[in-house]
């Protein structure tokens, strides 16, 4: 078998894997449901998730070690994550393949030639790691064992930027002022602290929630696998776009995202740039065919001085070469071998872009006083500045969510919150349900950690901390059909699922016709004259005739007749007596120290479009200092 064919069915078959965990996602029991499946192991498998997540927590979780065994194994054999095993990487291969059929050799030569621009990812890795660790320094200084492990690696790095660096003195001087500014802010800074920002480009994470979000909900719509209703997730146009974008320009270059964009293929490739095993010519000298440039997907050269750093590991230069010249081997290529050309300047610059990021976008006070009452989170999240260390911004949660109330946060939350998970309360079939803890039970770095029902409904060992809130539901009195429009509604109390309900009732009476005039009565039925009444509109059980204090109740009406059921004070009506027509209203009020924030009565308020009760993050349990009431507060 031809070693192509062999990488080609390695990655047909680990897409099909990808593609294969994406669909079993869903709530359920059946071979084709989540019932023990590994639906995470492609997030686990993704090292720079792993390195991002300890550089921003502090913790490794266990299920991303699996992250450290392929950086071991690249060490090895170099970059086979990226050529045989990445579902993403898969896509661009076909993509961009797609793109380079009928092209003559020239000009698949000149789309594989190397370009400075591959230095891009390596900066935007820079960028990423200095985000995860800009408040290390004040980690350090507790003493933490995983952050020291962490501010090691950072060390690392910054020796390894500069050991070559031009400038001597001065530059070490610029270096070191630098990083006493970074640690004094880090130790002083009152909010804020490291974002795990990496999930906006690591390739796992993007498409995890591209085929989450996007492509199965196009593909189920009429089949109704995943979901049994069509799901919608707001902001997939831009999630699409990206995704989208991605894909297509492969055919203008071969494996764009992997040459330019990658952060896990530049860390990939700085780990295996002395791989044991690496692809290389024989010999020096050729018959310069260039046939391996043409086929080459990571634009590594191999007819030239290689750059093992780019090599994904295709072969496709192995299976190209008509003179056997190209080997995979324990030796350097005979051609010779080209470190990548980072620009130290430029990888200082990216790792302190990325250190200042979370310091300066803090400014905004998201953190803080200007907190966003918008975000509400899952049950079982993390308080917001430790959340943000975590979330990978995978999808993994919104997939899972049997109702679709979890919904990717768009750009008016802010970069730090992009595609992290929010509720929304009337984009999907409900609220976050009762008994349901799903998306805690899927969650990869705990950022969302997972929780039992009994914690979630505050039973058992919990009674005494009470359920998780999520946050809060208010009632807008101007949009409130009760309240605004005396219109009888119990809509939201009725639905409420918490025991005792969270939503209560107080009766309000209030006119809403006048002028009738009482004719003869017969039984139960009465005559009137005055306005025409719209036939069957006052027969709700609702609406009460009313004269002086006494009322009956409308059971059914005509445009001039009512059938009343009268009470003990009531009495017939002389012909000519004046009436009027009362509602008997519930108006809503919440219980702040009963309401969970589920959003069940703000999916189903019959208000459309902005709803009359809303629920915001205020009370929630996962952040103390947003609390609506004293522990104790309340009549009861």
């Amino acid at each position: 078998m031809r070693i192509v064919t062999a990488r080609r069915i390695s990655q047909g078959f680990f897409l099909a894997l990808f593609l294969w965990f994406c669909l079993v996602a869903t709530v359920g029991e059946r071979l084709w449901q989540l019932r023990g499946w590994p639906v995470n192991w492609f997030l686990e498998l993704d090292p720079l998730t792993g390195l991002t997540s300890l550089l921003a927590s502090g913790t490794l979780y266990a299920g991303l070690l699996w992250g450290a065994a392929v950086l071991a194994l690249t060490l090895v054999v170099g970059r086979f994550f990226c050529g045989w095993v990445c579902p993403f990487g898969a896509m661009h291969q076909f993509v961009g393949w797609l793109g380079s059929r009928g092209k003559p050799l020239k000009e698949r030569v000149r789309r594989n030639a190397p370009h400075p621009a591959q230095q891009i990812k390596y900066l935007v890795l820079a960028f990423f790691l200095g985000a995860a660790m800009s408040d290390l320094a004040a980690r350090l200084a507790l003493g933490q064992v995983a952050a020291s492990l962490a501010g090691a690696i950072v060390l690392g790095l910054v020796l390894w930027a500069t050991r070559r660096g031009q400038g001597g003195r001065a530059y070490a001087l610029a270096v070191g002022l630098v990083l006493a500014a970074w640690v004094a802010w880090s130790l002083a800074a009152p909010h804020g602290g490291a974002w795990l920002l990496a999930g906006l480009l690591d390739p796992i994470p993007l498409v995890s929630r591209s085929v989450n979000l996007v492509l199965l909900p196009l593909a189920d719509a009429p089949a109704r696998v995943a979901w049994p209703e069509p799901r919608f997730y707001q902001g997939a146009g831009l999630i699409a776009t990206v995704f989208g974008a991605a894909l297509l320009l492969n055919l203008w270059r071969p494996r764009f995202f992997c040459r330019y964009v990658c952060p896990t293929g530049a860390l990939l490739g700085l780990v295996g740039r002395h791989a044991l095993w690496r692809v290389g010519k024989k010999q020096a000298r050729c018959g310069a065919c260039l046939g391996c440039d043409g086929a080459c997907s990571g634009a590594a050269r191999p007819a030239g001085r290689l750059r093992p750093a780019e090599c994904v590991l295709c072969l496709n230069c192995l299976d190209a070469c008509p003179e056997d010249d190209i080997t995979y081997a324990t030796r350097p290529s005979a051609g010779g071998e080209a470190a990548p050309d980072l620009g130290r300047r430029r990888v200082l610059a990216g790792l302190g872009l990325g250190l200042v990021a979370p310091p300066v976008l803090s400014l905004s006070g998201v953190l803080g006083p200007g907190w966003n009452p918008a975000l509400i989170r899952p049950p079982g999240s993390l308080p917001e500045c430790e959340f943000l260390r975590r979330c990978l911004r995978c999808g993994q949660c919104m997939r899972v969510c049997p109702t679709g109330v979890l919904q990717p946060a768009g750009p008016s939350f802010g970069l730090e919150a992009l595609w992290t998970p929010v509720l929304n309360m009337t984009i999907g079939t409900s609220g976050c349900q009762l008994r349901c803890t799903a998306c805690a039970s899927v969650c990869p770095s705990a950022a969302i950690r997972p929780i039992s029902l009994a914690e979630k409904l505050g039973q058992g060992e919990f009674a005494a901390q009470g359920p998780i809130r999520l946050g809060c539901a208010f009632v807008d009195r101007g949009r409130c059909l009760p309240w605004a429009m005396d219109r009888p509604c119990i809509v939201c109390q009725e639905n409420c699922p918490v025991s005792p309900k969270a939503i209560f009732t107080r009766v309000a009476w209030e006119t809403v016709l006048t002028g009738l005039v009482a004719g003869s009565a017969t039984g139960g039925e009465l005559t009137v004259s005055g306005k025409a009444l719209k036939p069957a509109a006052l027969a709700s059980g609702d609406y009460y005739l009313q004269m002086g204090a006494a009322r009956a109740r409308i059971v059914a009406n005509g445009a001039h007749s009512l059938i009343l059921t009268g009470g003990s004070d009531w009495r017939t009506p002389a012909p000519g007596e004046a009436l009027s027509v009362a509602v008997r209203l519930q108006r809503p009020y919440v219980d702040p120290a009963r309401c969970i924030g589920c959003g069940i009565c703000q999916h189903e308020c019959p208000v459309s479009g902005k709803r009359a009760i809303r629920v915001s993050a205020e009370n929630a349990t996962r952040e103390r200092a947003h609390s609506l009431l004293l522990k104790g507060a309340g009549p009861v």
